[in-house]
């Protein structure tokens, strides 16, 4: 038969490892929050220049920026005391390990799929050339 079982494959054994991706996955399912991530790919930036970016009030950007920060997308730089108590001041960026976890689960997914399509490939071959295994 073509199609091999998944459980050859190991797909994120790890449960904190499925939860974030997980995490992750929920907090990019929104488009405003995918624009943001587009946006701090580019360079770091404080929350109004987001919202401006976005076309979205302040309090509007601030919730996406919280969903972004407890997913662990991004990170707020704190370099001063005074921007920990004032949100203008903050400046958001991209974390890149939440990324990289996200790129690897795709991999082995893809994978995954490539050997799939390539016995099935196979398989297609085999038979119409009239050899059956």
């Amino acid at each position: 038969m073509w199609l091999r079982q998944i459980s050859s494959y190991p797909l994120l054994v790890n449960i904190q490892a499925m939860n974030e991706l997980d995490t992750t996955l929920a907090a990019l399912a929104d488009p405003t929050r995918r624009q943001v991530v587009e946006l701090l790919r580019e360079c770091p930036r404080r929350a109004g220049e987001l919202a401006e970016s976005c076309s979205m009030s302040g309090p509007a950007m601030s919730r996406h920026l919280r969903m972004l920060r407890a997913s662990g997308l991004v990170e707020v730089d704190v370099e001063e005391e005074r921007v920990v108590h004032d949100a203008r001041l903050r400046i958001y960026r991209l974390r890149p390990e939440p990324f990289v976890a996200l790129q690897a689960w795709l991999d082995q997914v893809q994978a995954f799929w490539t050997e799939q399509l390539d016995a099935f490939k196979a398989h297609a071959e085999r038979t119409q050339r009239g050899e059956h295994t």
